[in-house]
């Protein structure tokens, strides 16, 4: 029983870190939103000491406006796909915790989804960004190169589809119907 305090401590806190993740998600996507709705807004003859505010904009952030027009853009769409992730994170421990075990067949169903989802989503928002920001540096002007870090988290994604077979044998050992080995 120690053990499933402990993997229910863990669940507790990975619904937790779930939530806070979305929500710095969005907040990051509203951001972008809001960044990039400002910018296309602003008037060309807007002055302020006889300097525009698009020049302004450009020499503080050190980056041409086309690059900043396609880095809010890739910016939404790489927020977009981690709340997403995040969100199926916070669904499977909320229904772990409900269960009060991972060892159930609808837990290890949920943690092989969330094992996929893991490593799906952040390379199906990279290829989404990629093509995006391509496109954008075709269309726009003085568009410098996309840097993106490596999201993809197949690592994690790997560990967590075999610990959604784990649980599910578990889960088949519990009812009686999973084989032992030696027998």
């Amino acid at each position: 029983m120690k053990t499933l305090d402990t993997i229910q401590k863990l669940s507790k806190l990975g619904k937790i870190l779930s939530k806070i993740v979305f929500v710095i998600c969005l907040v990051g996507g509203i951001l972008c939103a809001v960044g990039l709705i400002s910018t296309l807004c602003l008037p060309e003859s807007l002055k302020v000491g006889g300097v525009t505010i698009r020049s302004m904009i450009e020499k503080s952030a050190e980056t041409s406006m086309g690059t900043m027009y396609a880095s809010l853009v890739t910016g939404i769409l790489l927020c977009a796909g981690e709340a997403a992730l995040a969100k199926v994170a916070e669904t499977y421990f909320r229904n772990e915790l409900a269960a009060g075990t991972p060892f159930t067949f609808d837990g290890a169903r949920a943690l092989l989804r969330l094992g996929i989802c893991a490593i799906c989503i952040p390379l199906g928002t990279r290829i989404a960004a990629e093509i995006v920001y391509r496109i954008m540096a075709r269309v726009l002007q003085d568009v410098a190169e996309l840097q993106l870090e490596n999201t993809v988290s197949l690592g994690l994604g790997i560990m967590m589809i075999i610990g959604g077979l784990l649980c599910r044998h578990g889960a088949e050992l519990a009812r009686g119907t999973g084989s032992r080995s030696g027998e």
